[in-house]
């Protein structure tokens, strides 16, 4: 008889470590706050303390609507790094980057050239560059690891860590840029989202953040060739922006911008602007997968008259640049082309590792509707804005005019999709106009139109 195996007092079998975690973690059905974990609440805590820091450091300089809106911001904070992880490591690493510049500068912006960190790594613009070689770095390993076999995951696993990086130095850069506008002279402090040197930097990261989390949340990193295209493509324009004109420098606000509602406007605008470049993107790895399995010439030509039409926009910059950079934008263009070329040249291996048709329309649909919500709130504060500063919430001023037909376009694009079941081909190449579109109402108004909103000359 086997006696252990009857006896009542015999020791239960160990449980395994993953069922001990699974039982030690809250219960799905229990509420919001039962779930969180210590690190949760850490967080919060880390958040709430820099908030009552910053109010206690800045309260002197700060009116009540810059009041309210840090307190406001403090709970969207803290629902954003419980909301998705990545982002609280993202927050903490560029505060204490930026408190570590800060701390360095100790009020005295000479100390730049001084101290070997703030003049290779954290001053504004040092951060700022890394962020451009770290965002062109990962685009070469993205797509390294969609042609090269073997090592493919890892690859793009480097490409997706190098993209987090340069997220996180244009962050850093832009905190630190506000401080330094602050301690340049009276008067001339203020958020760092005034010119198309800044936005520009504020596209870049921001497109690339949502990237990573439909990365994380859809576990495909090949999606990560065709986004950091066009953020690459932002990157090239920041720097010929810097040399040409000296975009780097900071200025005083005019009038029309030392506003609080900036704080809010523009921020909600990029959002839509990232997420609507996103879905171009995707919708261009669609159409690519799509003529992977058809030989018909036709098709392939219309890819190649569409990589065609995208190379030769930045020469409409080299005609408008008064010759300045000219060279600049011929090899621009000519590197543009290459890039197309061996795009459609290799659909067929690119195809093969990029995710499910369902997939593709599902991430492009998804970020044209967060871009489309934010779009829209971002129109309504610029009408008060307006009223504020000039009387009127509508004008018809030229960037007022082409920002509504962003707004119809993407409108049209939902409800075709919500009602009428748009899908596949129709909504990519949309999604795909949809971007030239919202680029020319980005930088195509203040290139050739005068406007009222043409605070940064190209």
């Amino acid at each position: 008889m086997n006696t252990a195996a009857a006896t009542p007092s015999a020791a239960p079998a160990a449980t395994p470590p993953e069922n001990a975690a699974l039982a030690a973690a809250p219960a799905p059905d229990a509420g919001y706050f039962a779930r969180r974990t210590w690190g949760d609440w850490l967080f919060a805590a880390i958040a709430a303390a820099g908030a009552g820091f910053a109010l206690w450091r800045y309260r002197q300089a700060m009116d009540g609507y810059e009041t309210a809106i840090l307190l406001a911001t403090l709970p969207i904070v803290i629902w954003l790094g419980w909301f998705w992880r990545p982002l609280r490591h993202l927050m903490l690493v560029c505060g204490g980057l930026a408190l570590l510049a800060i701390a360095s500068y100790g009020g005295d912006l000479g100390r730049a050239e001084t101290v070997f960190w703030l003049k290779f790594l954290l001053s504004s613009q040092s951060a700022i560059l890394w962020m451009s070689v770290l965002f062109f770095m990962s685009t070469v390993f993205y797509w390294a690891g969609m042609f090269i076999r073997q090592p493919a995951a890892s690859l793009e696993s480097l490409g997706s860590k190098l993209a987090w990086g340069a997220v996180a130095l244009a962050l850093t850069g832009t905190l630190v840029r506000w401080y330094e506008s602050h301690h340049i002279g009276a008067g001339i402090g203020h958020i760092p989202v005034s010119n198309l040197y800044e936005v520009f930097i504020m596209f870049c990261w921001m497109t690339t953040l949502f990237y990573l989390y439909y990365e994380e949340q859809y576990r495909t990193r090949a999606l990560g060739a065709f986004v950091m295209l066009v953020v690459s493509a932002a990157v090239g324009f920041l720097l010929w922006y810097t040399l040409v004109r000296e975009a780097h420098q900071i200025q005083p606000l005019i009038p029309a911008l030392q506003s609080w509602w900036m704080k809010l406007h523009v921020p909600a605008n990029f959002i839509g602007y990232g997420t609507f470049a996103l879905a171009a993107m995707v919708a261009f790895a669609y159409l690519i997968k799509q003529q992977a399995g058809e030989q018909q010439r036709h098709r392939i030509a219309s890819m190649w008259l569409l990589g065609m039409a995208v190379c030769f926009v930045p020469l409409a910059f080299r005609q408008r640049a008064e010759g300045a950079g000219g060279g600049y934008w011929l090899g621009y263009t000519i590197v543009a082309a290459a890039i197309v070329g061996l795009i459609v040249l290799g659909r067929k291996r690119i195809a093969q590792r990029l995710p499910s048709f369902e997939v593709l329309d599902d991430v492009m649909y998804k970020a044209i509707a967060v871009g489309f919500a934010f779009f829209t709130i971002a129109t309504v504060l610029g009408a008060f804005w307006a009223a504020d500063a000039w009387g009127g919430y509508w004008s018809w001023d030229p960037k007022e005019t082409w920002a509504l037909i962003v707004w119809l376009n993407y409108a049209s694009w939902l409800h075709m999709r919500l009602i009428k079941g748009l899908r596949g081909t129709v909504a990519a190449w949309w999604a795909l106009a949809g971007l030239a579109i919202t680029t020319f109402a980005f930088i195509g108004v203040n290139m050739f139109i005068t406007s009222l909103h043409s605070y940064g000359s190209i």
